[in-house]
């Protein structure tokens, strides 16, 4: 199963391209509205407004060998420990050797703008970032395939 982290996800059309491709189930999580698909195999789940919500329901449904996309470090710290492969939208590899680093990079990145030494300005998307989500996110899904085959398809 891929979990999609799917408010303001700007890599929704190449998740559908990869999944299709490897005949993955995708869950799009959201707290609005969503536009839904008469592909059986996409699902679509609006959560509530409440803070984290998404976040809160892909945690409680992901596990080993499934596939999550999501910018949330916290989700993605979360995730990883499920045992499931997170990827975020630029195709930045979240896992158990470097999980540690993002999330202490992200308190030190929200220290710092709270204490008005950094403005917090992140990068605009970019066709790169594209590309390289793309070539990360196929090769989790032929990981999570090998590994669901290894297991017997459970």
């Amino acid at each position: 199963m891929i979990y999609v982290d799917a408010d303001a996800c700007p890599v929704k059309p190449e998740v559908l391209k990869v999944a299709e491709r490897h005949g993955l189930e995708v869950t799009f999580v959201a707290n609005s509205g969503l536009r839904p698909s008469r592909d059986p195999m996409i699902h679509n789940v609006i959560v509530s407004n409440a803070f984290d919500a998404a976040d809160n329901w892909i945690a409680e449904h992901a596990g080993p060998g499934d596939v999550v996309v999501t910018a949330d470090v916290p989700l993605a710290v979360r995730c990883v420990a499920t045992g499931a492969f997170v990827s975020g939208p630029t195709g930045r590899v979240f896992d158990e050797t470097n999980i540690g680093m993002a999330s202490a990079m992200r308190d030190l990145g929200a220290h710092l703008r709270e204490t008005g030494e950094s403005k917090g300005y992140n990068a605009a998307f970019s066709p790169k970032d594209r590309s390289r989500f793309l070539e990360t996110f196929d090769r989790l899904c032929r990981r999570a395939k090998s590994l669901s085959a290894d297991s017997g398809g459970t």
